[in-house]
């Protein structure tokens, strides 16, 4: 992968590959679960640790094959009984279902042995199931051992396999590292299990994914998109309209009602909600957003925030952490909010900053206004209350409170609190000073128009204009 971090803990469509894996295996309900862990141990036991369950880890100190690696897990386990699954954490589609029916068949025919194979078009770098006349599996090949007929064979090991604690443990003793790359292969224990008379069986899954494992970037993208088709297909048969898939990115733990509609380029992850008759898009990203029924949110970025039923969001708006509109609120163009709560039927319109701020039911917000939260060592807040206007260009300095039903003037930079009914004018009074331009600024354009216009200057009507000019042309003739 060529990462500081661990190959495993690489994501697809928002879980790590190795949440993956665990996914699938937990859908069984093990009693114990182990990962093997070698390069970059830390990284993954941190993650582990962090899981909502418990899960056993067993340090593989020496990479000497697949084989050794499941016998430092036994070691872990000690003394075991019943059934053994061994999965990979670098294979992300896989899925319960497919290791439920694997099971079911391997109990089902009383096999030692149970390997998840595939059919797949270019078998190249897999090993190839080995079977005998009438079909029955005799055991694995690597790609690199194969000779030029076992080369042929299109039929692959996924590496999963499902043992019987005994019949592992035995094959397990049995290996030997006689091979092209001088490992112990676990593959081995399927021949070692038949040569003892045990019975090795194969479930063929036709879906390849579950097959395929990721080494590298381009492996890792082809995942994700794969993984991504399949939500929108899934979210598409649950009643949302999504124009464009192959440009909308949802990540696994996103939650949509019926009709909601996903415009292109529209990216949610993580824990975001959306609700039935939403339309987002295009152009947006939510991540960890929860938003109510019957909202437009359009060319805007949000984190970490709440919006109520109703509400609009865009474009080009960026809500930080913290922000919370009420119903039929309403964000614009290029207002930036943090920790913000703005309330039901509130307008902030246009180019504004809302920096922790409270903001009351129904107050309108004019353009260019800026909440001055910061002094430079703390934040403060500031709270306008119901049906307040602030007018446009105005700078609101924190700690401030501005009570219900009052009213900002345009312009103004308040630092004190304005009372309810009162109208707050915070500017220095406007001057104009006579002839200034003519004075100062004769040469410019500016000068010369403030010129023609001052009283005494005589002026020509339109007629006398256009004579003038018809003079002058015939002048020039």
């Amino acid at each position: 992968m060529k990462s500081s971090r661990s190959k495993v803990l690489h994501e697809v469509c928002g879980r790590t590959m190795l949440d993956r894996a665990l996914d699938a295996v937990e859908g069984l309900g093990p009693q114990r679960t182990v990962v093997v862990v070698g390069h970059r141990r830390e990284q993954v036991e941190e993650h582990l640790a962090a899981l909502p369950f418990a899960i056993e880890t067993a340090f593989q100190a020496e990479q000497r094959g697949t084989g050794h690696a499941v016998a430092v897990a036994l070691e872990q386990l000690g003394e075991l009984s019943g059934e053994v699954i061994v999965t990979y954490a670098d294979v992300p589609l896989l899925s319960s279902h497919t290791l439920e029916a694997m099971l079911s068949q391997h109990r089902q025919y009383g096999d030692q042995v149970t390997v998840l194979t595939a059919q797949v078009p270019d078998p190249t770098g897999y090993g190839r199931i080995l079977r005998d006349e009438a079909g029955h599996v005799q055991g694995i090949v690597e790609h690199k051992d194969a000779d030029e007929e076992q080369l042929l064979i299109n039929e692959i090991n996924s590496g999963i396999l499902l043992f019987d604690a005994v019949a592992l443990r035995e094959g397990l003793s049995h290996l030997d590292t006689n091979n092209a790359q001088g490992e112990l292969y676990l593959t081995d224990v399927l021949g070692i299990a038949r040569e003892r008379g045990n019975r090795v069986g194969a479930y063929t899954t036709t879906d390849l994914w579950q097959t395929e494992g990721v080494n590298d970037r381009a492996q890792l993208a082809r995942m994700n998109a794969e993984q991504n088709r399949r939500l929108c297909h899934h979210w598409m048969r649950e009643g949302v309209t999504i124009l464009d898939p192959a440009t909308t990115w949802i990540h696994e733990s996103v939650t949509l009602e019926e009709d909601v509609t996903l415009l292109p380029n529209t990216h949610l992850e993580g824990a975001t909600s959306i609700g039935a008759g939403s339309v987002i898009g295009p152009e947006v990203t939510l991540t960890d957003v929860g938003v109510g029924r019957d909202c437009r949110i359009v060319r805007s970025h949000v984190l970490l925030s709440e919006i109520g039923d109703g509400a609009e969001v865009g474009p080009y708006a960026y809500l930080r952490p913290g922000s919370q509109l009420g119903s039929q609120a309403k964000v614009g163009t290029f207002v930036e909010t943090k920790n913000s709560e703005i309330g039901d039927g509130a307008k902030v319109p246009h180019q504004s900053y809302v920096g922790d701020a409270t903001i009351g039911a129904g107050v309108n917000i004019g353009a260019g206004v800026i909440f001055a939260n910061y002094d430079g060592v703390s934040k403060h807040r500031t709270t306008v209350g119901e049906g307040a206007f602030v007018g446009s260009n105005s700078t609101l300095v924190a700690p401030l409170e501005i009570a219900d039903g009052s009213f900002v003037a345009g312009g103004s930079a308040i630092t004190d609190a304005v009372g309810a009914g009162e109208l707050a004018i915070g500017r220095a009074r406007q001057r104009n000073i006579p002839d200034w331009v003519e004075r100062n600024r004769p040469d410019t354009v500016t000068g010369r128009v403030a010129r023609d216009q001052a009283p005494g200057t005589p002026q020509q009507s339109t007629a006398q204009q256009d004579d003038a000019s018809s003079a002058a042309r015939e002048e020039d003739q």
